[in-house]
């Protein structure tokens, strides 16, 4: 069985035809779905098909993207959500200094009451950096220095660096489609190195199909495609990086259940 350990549901190009997404994913053996929020307005949809759909799961969270518009969201608020049996994860939530939609402050601010809240829940922090490596990593340091919290670094493009100083940290790492593009050679030396039991594979679906896939809108079938390729990296079966995978998903995401 495969996880998408991250996927957007909720997104167009897949919301029109949702059942039908799911429905390719599970024939292609993916097994269960981690469905990401980005904004308040998006909570009640995520988890609502995180209750219709049993192999399904919710997050909730503010992407940095959408800080400004949640610069007074209140940890009570998020806590509060947290609680829906269907919630196993916060986020996603970090830094992005790409795009800047947000005031770096700001993105900061909330990227550190959403892992006061990942700390005091128990639930997993799903970050997005991007081109934020410093800052990301000092957030983090100093964080893990005030109590220890579960955390993943989403779709990693990241240095080899910072991916090796959060792995110090005890974080664990997820792989994109991103990992199958011809100029990600310094991301397939990663890939290749991590640690078998701090490795999880994800969509970030409708962004980011993998070769053989690439101009297609991405969906969570496609995650056996980034597995298969992830697998010949690192000279593995396919079957045992899924297994592997799979273990190191329900060991994070422990309200899962699975």
């Amino acid at each position: 069985m495969l996880i998408d350990s991250h996927c957007h549901l909720e997104y167009k190009g897949l919301v029109e035809d949702q059942a039908n997404v799911l429905s390719r994913a599970r024939d292609a053996g993916v097994g269960a779905f981690l469905n990401i929020s980005t904004k308040e307005a998006e909570w009640e949809q995520v988890v609502g098909t995180a209750h219709r759909e049993s192999d399904v799961f919710a997050s909730v969270g503010i992407h940095p993207h959408n800080a400004d518009d949640h610069e007074d969201l209140g940890r009570a608020k998020l806590i509060e959500a947290t609680q829906d049996d269907r919630v196993i994860a916060i986020g996603e939530t970090g830094l992005d200094y790409f795009y800047e939609y947000s005031d770096r402050q700001v993105q900061a601010d909330l990227f550190r009451m959403h892992i006061d809240v990942a700390r005091e829940t128990g639930l997993p922090v799903i970050i997005h950096t991007r081109d934020a490596e410093d800052d990301t990593f000092e957030i983090l340091a100093d964080e893990m220095g005030k109590g220890a919290f579960p955390a993943l670094i989403h779709c990693f493009t990241a240095s080899a660096d910072f991916g090796r100083k959060v792995l110090d940290l005890g974080l664990t790492i997820s792989l994109s489609g991103i990992v199958t593009f011809k100029n990600a050679k310094e991301l397939q030396g990663v890939a290749s190195e991590l640690p078998a039991d701090r490795i999880l594979v994800e969509t970030d679906s409708p962004f980011l199909a993998p070769v053989p896939n690439r101009g297609k809108v991405c969906e969570p079938a496609f995650v056996a495609d980034t597995a298969r390729f992830v697998a010949g990296l690192r000279g593995v079966e396919p079957e045992r990086l899924a297994q592997q995978t799979t273990e190191n998903f329900t060991r994070l995401f422990t309200k899962a259940g699975l």
